[in-house]
């Protein structure tokens, strides 16, 4: 329970007694600074209701909770703020209620709870995952642990992209310049290898248009009749037909790629509970077009195309169903919505982690499925997300010019590494630890660099300034935990039990104040789908923990009792952070 809900029950009981007047609720906010206080109750609202100045309202209620709320020391009024001051003994049992909760913070999901279903990364098969589809993951993968630490089921997916003519272009470059190369006779991953033939067909097709350019051709019609894009829609519609060695090769190329994917995500911490791909999702939603056109939520023009007019919500009309009968990506997205639910009848809201330049499909696939009368349909979230740009500029994937995520994750241990080397603090370490820390500091930055901003900004990131042992990131979040296991593993006394405190230092009393938060932090970034907030809370956590280390003595303070409690409350600050890192997907190191 929070310091305002403690207290609420109290301050309209005062109310009540004093004023003969019941309150709905009451309103709080931090103390500031320069005054004393643990919390702060605003008095303007209530002058609605009371004849009576501020600071006389203020000093009647501080009064009443003195006399008769235990877990009250004493207040001062500001103007129209009553500054309270808790007493030691509330925060003490706080802590003693915590500090053994292995679990502090999350709640069980209900077995008659709706689950939530959060897609990501929704890849495709053509290229390797890169920078983009990094923030992708992490978001994706950070908030269906957090929901599920909030206390909903979750199931994580994704739906893959793999059919349409960017496949082709990699199948039918690889068939021209390929000469029968694989992951195995290349060494490469299998999703690397696709990627180059990808990059391949893009030079080919260029050097064609150009040549068509030179022979009188306008840029357009050189782009609609170069011979190697015709070979690929003329692929395309081999693979529609279900021709067998068009098939077979696609079955063979995809599945490489899929084996480059499960290494990544493997190396990147993220995981899956079930997998859509696009090639048997393509035409669901078809029967349900022609169920809403009988129920008048759509309508077909002349040309035998079907629409959903959405003018009246002030968006646009939308096309659901081409003239020749074939689905739009509106479809397919409706019909593969349906099918999760069916396929998971405990779904009751989705969550979609996809980049914010399709904010408008999703509002319009939101308001369709309402139209169309699905009730998990109002518990539907587009995860929207800011690109991640590098000082060096945009990607391009087609040229070859993307930062590959196995790359990216690489360059973050080797800079790990050699940041730490130069701080040489490695003594005694094996080669095998040295490299399982390099990457754990590694990802650790790259993760909590991302993450730590609002998913709905940009982010120009920048690989050094992320494995800084300083600020606002993630190795000095680590870092601060490694430091309080190296004091656990030296209190070589018993510090599991504390009999005589009764009293604590203030700067005691702002760590148990931060820890307080935590429950309602989860619950916070939950609703807000916004791992950021659970990141900056961590360094929030860590700055109160580095300013109590410098201010009081640890193990080396004279008296048993303080220094036990003292050894327990850095535990208990070292579990919430490794807790709140594990939502964030962050491992924590015990040494570095």
């Amino acid at each position: 329970m929070t310091l305002s809900q403690t207290l609420t029950p109290s301050i309209k009981n005062a109310i009540q007694v004093l004023f003969d007047i019941e309150v709905d609720k009451v309103e709080f906010q931090a103390t500031r600074k320069e005054f004393e206080g643990d919390i702060t109750m605003v008095i303007f609202p209530l002058l609605k209701i009371i004849k009576s100045n501020p600071v006389e309202l203020g000093n009647k209620i501080g009064n009443y909770l003195v006399e008769n709320v235990a877990e009250v020391a004493k207040f001062n009024v500001v103007s129209g703020f009553l500054n309270i001051v808790i007493s030691d003994i509330y925060y003490l049992n706080f802590f003693n209620e915590i500090k053994d909760d292995v679990d502090y913070g999350f709640v069980t999901p209900s077995p008659d709870d709706k689950a939530v279903m959060v897609e990501y990364s929704s890849p495709n098969t053509n290229k390797p995952l890169h920078l983009g589809h990094v923030r992708n993951n992490l978001l994706g993968y950070s908030v269906a642990e957090i929901i599920k630490a909030s206390g909903k089921k979750v199931y994580k997916t994704q739906i893959i992209n793999d059919r349409g003519i960017h496949i082709c272009k990699s199948m039918l470059a690889w068939q021209k310049f390929g000469k029968d190369q694989t992951p195995e006779s290349t060494g490469l991953k299998g999703d690397k290898l696709v990627g180059n033939f990808y990059v391949a067909f893009d030079k080919a097709y260029k050097e064609e248009i150009n040549q068509l350019m030179t022979e009188g051709k306008t840029e357009e019609e050189a782009k609609k009749q170069a011979p190697i894009i015709l070979e690929a829609q003329d692929m395309l519609r081999k693979w529609e037909a279900g021709d067998e060695e068009v098939v077979s090769l696609w079955k063979t190329m995809n599945q490489w790629v899929y084996d480059g994917f499960a290494t990544t995500y493997k190396n990147m911490g993220v995981d899956f509970d079930s997998y859509y791909y696009e090639s048997n999702t393509y035409l669901l939603g078809k029967d349900v077009v022609h169920m809403g056109l009988e129920k008048g939520i759509f309508e077909k023009d002349p040309d035998g195309s079907v629409w959903i007019d959405l003018t009246a919500e002030g968006l646009d009309r939308k096309i659901v169903l081409r003239s020749d009968g074939t689905a739009v990506y509106m479809t397919q997205d409706i019909g593969t919505a349906i099918q999760r639910v069916k396929d998971m009848p405990d779904v009751g809201g989705m969550v979609y982690t996809v980049g914010n330049e399709q904010d408008y499909h999703f509002k319009v696939l939101f308001l369709i499925l309402k139209k169309l009368g699905f009730e998990w349909a109002d518990n539907l979230f587009h995860l929207s997300y800011g690109m991640v740009d590098l000082p060096s500029g945009k990607m391009k994937s087609r040229e070859g010019t993307v930062v590959d995520a196995d790359d990216l994750m690489k360059d973050m241990s080797d800079t790990a590494q050699q940041i730490s080397e130069e701080l040489g603090k490695l003594d005694g370490y094996s080669d095998e630890e040295k490299a399982k820390l390099y990457k754990t500091i590694g990802m650790g930055a790259l993760k909590y660099y991302i993450l730590k901003v609002d998913p709905k900004k940009r982010i120009l990131f920048n690989p050094e300034e992320s494995v800084d042992f300083a600020g606002n990131t993630g190795p000095f979040i680590q870092y601060t935990y490694a430091r309080i296991q190296s004091i656990i593993r030296k209190a070589d006394f018993d510090f599991s039990n504390v009999t005589s405190i009764n009293s604590i230092h203030e700067k005691e009393k702002e760590l148990l104040k931060q820890l307080q938060l935590f429950p309602e932090l989860i619950q916070n970034a939950a609703q807000n789908h916004s791992p950021a907030l659970l990141a900056n809370y961590t360094y929030d956590l860590v700055k109160e923990y580095n300013s109590f280390y410098q201010a009081v003595p640890i193990l080396g303070e004279a008296d048993l009792e303080i220094k036990k409690f003292r050894v327990q409350l850095s535990k208990k600050v070292a579990d919430t952070i490794a807790a709140s890192f594990r939502l964030l997907g962050i491992d924590v190191p015990e040494r570095m």
